[in-house]
């Protein structure tokens, strides 16, 4: 690659998915950080002419920092890679499957990995009956950022759903499970750090992720017992190796530390391109290993690749 100065990155931010202000929040840290670094940076909000604008702006790199589908589907992966232009995070069949928690969960139970055991169901059915006993959990099947996700307690007289589900006709329900919330970043391979998300209301959903108001303590690393921490790590390495991922990652999970001896871990999901502000998880994980946002975000321009 060429020296920074002569190296133009782009920055694709924002596009039309229900996390477009988290991805021009995101975006926008990462062109000040890459400036810092040293990069010749371009800031583009993605709409449709995005192939002729790339055409025009002629990047070195694509700096993927765009949240949901479309930017997060493998969609603006599979464009890029057809303009033979390297991009960060992972590539088109990486981001597809991730986004898709239903075939994501089946890759991860595949190789052992623990999930919470779930079933996709048509809205209707959820509107009429409860799909399942509670507690369990409702959630889109290809959205990120806790979007849409609701809890439905125990003791719950209907499900949380009537007509007010714009994500599609098929729901994921799965078991709720109790305990603590945890999320381990990846880089290119290796794990980071565990962090423990607490909040003094409710769950880590959009609000507490992302307003103003939120009180959510980010705990790094967080207080496990050695073998939890340790099994975290490797959980989050695993999951990201199935799915063929490469640059930066972040693995949710859940610790029921009610259950045997030391507890249980259920890894969540997967997020191939998690927020990226200096107070984001995964940027707070790398300055707990002594590495700036700006050395992050250079590292990851430095590993950009199309798939082929």
């Amino acid at each position: 690659m060429k020296n920074r100065a002569d190296t133009h990155v782009v920055v694709l931010m924002g596009g039309w998915s229900a996390e477009r202000e988290v991805s021009l929040t995101s975006g926008k840290a990462c062109v000040t950080a890459l400036r810092e670094a040293g990069y010749r940076v371009s800031e583009l909000d993605m709409d449709r002419e995005l192939p002729a604008k790339l055409a025009k702006l002629k990047p070195d790199v694509v700096f993927n920092a765009l949240h949901g589908p479309i930017g997060e589907d493998g969609s603006v992966q599979g464009l890029l890679n057809i303009m033979g232009i390297p991009y960060t995070h992972s590539g088109v069949m990486a981001s597809s499957i991730a986004m898709n928690k239903p075939a994501a969960k089946q890759l991860f139970s595949g190789v052992g990995l623990r999930c919470p055991e779930g079933k996709i169901v048509g809205k209707k059915e959820v509107v009429l009956e409860h799909p399942m006993q509670p507690p369990y959990v409702l959630k889109p099947i290809d959205e990120g950022s806790s979007i849409g996700v609701r809890i439905v307690p125990k003791g719950s007289n209907a499900p949380l759903l009537n007509g007010d589900w714009p994500f599609g006709d098929e729901v994921l329900v799965e078991t709720y499970i109790p305990g603590r919330e945890l999320t381990v970043g990846v880089m290119s391979g290796k794990a980071m750090a565990v962090t423990e998300l607490v909040t003094d209301e409710g769950f880590y959903d959009y609000q507490n992720k992302y307003t103003a108001d939120s009180r959510t303590r980010h705990i790094v690393p967080a207080d496990l017992p050695k073998p939890v921490y340790e099994q975290a790590m490797r959980m989050a390495e695993t999951a990201h190796a199935v799915l063929g991922c490469r640059g930066v990652t972040r693995s949710d999970f859940r610790y029921d530390d009610t259950e045997n001896e030391i507890g249980a871990l259920y890894l969540l999901e997967i997020n191939t391109q998690p927020g990226m502000t200096p107070m984001s998880l995964v940027p707070e994980q790398a300055a707990h290993l002594g590495i700036s946002f700006a050395d992050l975000v250079a590292r990851m321009v430095e590993e950009a690749q199309c798939d082929f």
